[in-house]
């Protein structure tokens, strides 16, 4: 397919104000294009640049990242949230290196079985590292689509995406398919934002159905909004000469994988807990503030409860599902962000007055 005018208009505005310096557009390899798509989805590019520096430096290609320990990802992961894709990343770059020699899939078939790679972050791997056609509908894409073509309903819908991604293929051209991609994904992160669209910047805005109806910030429709449910949890911090005692979360789950405190429906379960785990009476009980943690679909409130112990018998844990971490070291496995919010307070309080 040769430009149309979408095209030759996005891809003239990107060579004169498109971004061309971002870390994943340097050395551009299939795997490095892959790994910034799984930390760019749903996680802001300021966000997400220094994890990417750091993880691409702690595992420079593929088999790094396969031969690593799941914790040692999971430490690299820890604060960017969304902690199935990290598992999915380490899932598929597994399956590389076992069902691949160790080589990235050179074919889209190839690419899009892998875990935790859908039809749109293939389509950009094979674009992005190879140049080859293949159109893309992450929520940039969507949002400029939905304006320009002034498809209603909430993206989410499934005629509303196979609207969009007839839109999408539509206008991916066959040529400087690598460029229009960035293009695109550029516009909607910087032009056409999700509130306030800078039309007057828009490069498309002439053919912008929205834009001609003077409403542009309507499109795409919002997913009707429903009350986020409250749960509520108690978390112990069982402390012991410097020590706080982690529990491995299950490997599916919010946290999946990542060392946490332990969790408790009610507090009288937390002391049970002490008694019969650490075999241990707290010398000092102390009940913190409550932490409220925010999901995509729910509250959680935590209620964190400090437990002083001078002693307990037996005190190094199995280590496959509980361990003792000293925490005024820096952990070397993922910790998610409001366990880590925690032991910041514990360790503030040790130093305190």
């Amino acid at each position: 397919m040769s430009l149309d005018a979408f095209a030759t208009n996005l891809l003239q505005w990107h060579e004169r104000h498109g971004r061309k310096d971002l870390p994943w557009q340097r050395d551009r390899t299939p795997y490095r294009v892959w790994v910034s798509e799984i930390m760019l989805q749903q996680t802001q590019v300021a966000t997400v640049i220094p994890y990417y520096l750091r993880f691409m430096e702690a595992f420079p290609d593929v088999l790094a990242l396969a031969d690593a320990p799941v914790d040692r990802l999971l430490q690299h992961w820890s604060g960017l949230g969304y902690y199935a894709r990290a598992r999915n990343l380490y899932k598929a770059a597994c399956e590389i290196r076992d069902r691949h020699g160790g080589r990235f899939p050179e074919t889209f078939e190839d690419v899009v079985a892998l875990p935790g790679i859908g039809r749109s972050t293939a389509g950009a791997i094979m674009a992005l590292a190879h140049g080859e056609r293949h159109a893309i509908l992450d929520g940039n894409v969507k949002r400029v689509l939905a304006r320009y073509h002034a498809v209603s309903g909430w993206p989410g819908d499934s005629a509303v995406s196979a609207a969009l991604w007839q839109h999408a293929e539509q206008h991916t051209p066959s040529v400087m398919t690598a460029a229009y991609t960035q293009a695109i994904m550029d516009l909607g992160a910087t032009v056409c934002t999700r509130t306030r669209p800078a039309c007057f910047l828009c490069p498309v805005s002439s053919g912008c159905q929205a834009y001609e109806l003077g409403c542009a910030a309507d499109f795409p429709a919002k997913r009707e909004k429903k009350a986020r449910p409250l749960r509520q949890t108690h978390m112990a911090l069982a402390c012991c000469k410097g020590d706080v005692y982690l529990e491995r979360r299950p490997p599916s789950g919010i946290w999946g994988g990542l060392w946490s405190l332990p969790e408790f429906d009610l507090e009288g379960q937390l002391l049970d807990w002490c008694s019969e785990r650490l075999n241990a009476e707290p010398v000092t009980i102390e009940r913190w503030t409550t932490l409220r943690h925010s999901f995509s679909h729910y509250h959680l409130d935590i209620k964190p409860v400090a437990l002083r112990l001078d002693a307990v018998s037996g005190r190094v844990a199995d280590g496959a599902s509980g361990i003792w971490y000293n925490y005024e070291t820096a952990p070397d496995f993922g910790l998610a962000a409001p366990v880590m919010k925690l032991i910041e307070n514990l360790k503030d309080r040790q130093e305190g007055p």
